[in-house]
């Protein structure tokens, strides 16, 4: 065969499909591996990441934005409040070369009380928001507890762990996604669910949070 045909005929038997058909087979006839997206590992065990778990669900991000507009809402008025404390404490300072010791010492003594009272109200608004994320955490996952559940069972699974707990696992096993999923079909994003944060003026400021603010040095001597 001269070598430019079989330069033709073996770029034509290179276009052919790979598989093999039988002469006369109709194409159709070969069986289609299924999508390997459709395949689910059964297994005993399953994961999720606990905390994406309540991040990722419509509670989670409500929880987030609400919080975060609030923290916002009592830095602005921290704020306000430290400025007019600090134009108060200016004025008696002023004013305290036209007084007499005694009322000075009167209106300093009131001033350092209501220093005090104000930052002790503040801080306990900012404990009531840390407060209200943990009391949001809890009522979540006790509302996703039966819709776990109900996955573990359809998945014929005996636990779900936190991969947080895990050194190695497959990727296979996670369910976080399913489970965010059901929850936000199920559950929704949550409003109103949580109870209402209070008698919290013993619990120490949180760190991190507005409140606690340094008002400065009480007016004295």
């Amino acid at each position: 065969m001269p070598a430019g045909r079989s330069g033709l005929f073996a770029a034509a038997l290179a276009a052919l499909p790979a598989a093999a058909q039988e002469p006369g087979a109709p194409a159709e006839s070969l069986p289609s591996a299924p999508p390997a997206a459709s395949v689910t590992v059964p297994s005993p065990i399953l994961t999720l990441d606990q905390e994406r778990l309540f991040v990722d669900s419509m509670w989670g991000r409500r929880v987030a934005a609400e919080l975060d507009s609030a923290s916002a809402a009592l830095l602005a008025e921290n704020r306000q409040i430290e400025a007019d404390l600090i134009a108060e404490e200016k004025s008696l300072t002023e004013r305290r070369a036209t007084m007499e010791p005694e009322a000075f010492r009167a209106e300093a003594d009131a001033f350092d009380a209501k220093v005090v009272d104000i930052r002790r109200a503040q801080d306990s608004k900012a404990r009531d928001l840390s407060r209200r994320r943990e009391l949001e955490r809890q009522t979540f996952y006790a509302e996703a507890l039966p819709v776990m559940g109900a996955i573990l069972r359809a998945r014929g699974a005996l636990a779900i762990l936190d991969r947080r707990a895990i050194f190695i696992s497959a990727n296979s096993i996670d369910v976080t996604d399913e489970i965010v999923a059901a929850i936000d079909a199920e559950v929704g994003d949550g409003s109103g669910r949580a109870p209402e944060p209070g008698g919290l003026e013993d619990q120490p400021s949180p760190q991190g949070q507005p409140g606690g603010f340094d008002l400065g040095t009480p007016t004295g001597d």
